[in-house]
């Protein structure tokens, strides 16, 4: 979040606009009103250079720059090597300063490189945490591998649920129990289509199919339903050895490369979080499983470092937000000016956690939409409430250190009484 927190008068202001291949950098040092610009190159001598420059002051140094994809994490982390202090400023927030500052939308690195050294003096810019110097470097690279990866086979599986199979065998489909087994995939690239099943008869396609579809309830009924299945389906009649089945069973391999891919990163992120207190306490909580868990230490880091869960809130991007002016006011809703991934992850916890057996979240869901439950816009409502609600959880448990209770205790007997005493005390009725 950013807080202002005007920089002391005998600090040196560097400011950093961040590039692919150059930075522009203005320097502004105590007690002088000219700046020094210069361009630094993204090559080891240069960063060299501007560290030699920075130290030659012989003062406290404060670095600022916008956080650009990733081409800013090789200079944050050799001035932060370098002892000096790194702040990153908001994009939303420089634009909105630029825009102030100058009267017009006109951008250039140059005068961006000013906005941000305006920034930075006044106090806006918040607090630069490194992912190498935190130690969730690797955390973080295998929760962003692992979505990517998940992306990658959603496509795929889209692309032969809708191009492949209305082709060559659309009445398979039905099969396809979920996304997250092999066995379907090793099944298409074994018999891709109808004719290659019924080449065999009955018993013999039941005995080729075996040990491909893995262990399944009632196995010799399935693979007999799908061989009726091809007996009467409407695939083109193309041949096995025709180029298109070749394409077909190209990308079938594809996903089945992909499904291991995602396989193996998820036995190593448990492996590698397995001695984590905080995963630990993460993977009590409803709804939060392996990969969700992963992802909110990857994003948030350390959560000790939110003083309130409000804090969390607003990184999460889950605060409330009201536009009013005069007599106006606008409908209060989310303001999701922070981090979109770990937000995302806390929708899809609380999705999965009001499914679940009796917890805290289903209660607090099925109270809300009480009123009218086929209401979509309140179920939207609740499920919003669910998701501050889980973030909420996840703060207190990390900061606490305490253990996930999976249910609340319900209101007790007030006063001196005793709720024994009191009923015996009660007039008798006929």
């Amino acid at each position: 979040m950013t807080t202002l927190h005007p920089m002391p008068d005998d600090v040196v202001l560097v400011a950093i606009d961040i590039a692919k291949a150059r930075n522009e950098v203005l320097i502004e040092t105590p007690g002088q009103k000219r700046r020094r610009r210069m361009t630094v190159l993204n090559t080891r001598a240069e960063h060299d250079r501007l560290i030699v420059l920075l130290k030659g002051f012989g003062r406290p140094v404060a670095c600022a720059m916008e956080a650009t994809g990733n081409y800013h994490r090789p200079i944050a982390w050799r001035l932060r090597e370098a002892g000096f202090q790194v702040r990153l400023v908001s994009s939303v927030a420089l634009a909105r300063t630029r825009e102030a500052l100058h009267n017009g939308w006109d951008k250039n690195d140059p005068k961006d490189a000013q906005v941000i050294l305006h920034m930075l003096r006044i106090g806006a810019s918040q607090t630069y945490h490194d992912p190498l110097a935190a130690g969730i470097n690797d955390v973080q690279e295998l929760s962003k591998t692992h979505e990517a990866i998940a992306g990658a086979k959603t496509q795929v599986l889209h692309r032969i649920q809708t191009h492949y199979l209305p082709l060559y065998f659309p009445e398979v489909d039905r099969f396809r129990q979920n996304s997250r087994s092999d066995w379907f995939f090793a099944f298409l690239d074994r018999f891709p289509t109808p004719a290659s099943i019924t080449a065999l008869d009955k018993p013999a396609f039941i005995e080729a199919a075996w040990s491909v579809v893995g262990r399944k309830v009632s196995k010799e009924r399935l693979l007999g339903d799908i061989y009726e299945t091809a007996k009467t389906s409407i695939g083109l009649p193309i041949p096995l050895e025709a180029p298109a089945i070749r394409m077909f069973r190209l990308v079938i391999a594809e996903a089945r490369s992909l499904i291991r891919q995602r396989n193996e990163i998820e036995a190593m992120a448990d492996q590698l979080l397995a001695e984590s207190k905080d995963y630990k306490r993460l993977r009590q909580i409803p709804g939060i499983g392996p990969i969700i868990a992963l992802a909110i230490l990857a994003e948030a880091g350390d959560l000790r470092r939110f003083g309130h869960h409000r804090q969390f809130l607003k990184f999460c991007g889950l605060d409330l937000s009201t536009q009013q002016s005069g007599t106006y006011r606008g409908q209060t809703r989310l303001s999701k000016y922070g981090n979109a991934r770990l937000r995302r992850n806390l929708w899809l916890a609380g999705q999965v956690a009001i499914r679940q057996k009796e917890n805290s979240f289903r209660d607090k869901f099925e109270r809300y939409i009480a009123r009218d439950r086929h209401n979509a816009d309140l179920r939207r409502k609740a499920l919003t409430a669910i998701t501050a609600k889980m973030a909420r959880v996840v703060h207190a448990i990390i900061k606490s250190g305490d253990d996930y209770r999976p249910f609340v205790e319900g209101p007790v007997p007030g006063g001196r009484t005793p709720l024994s005493s009191a009923v015996r005390a009660q007039p008798a009725t006929l």
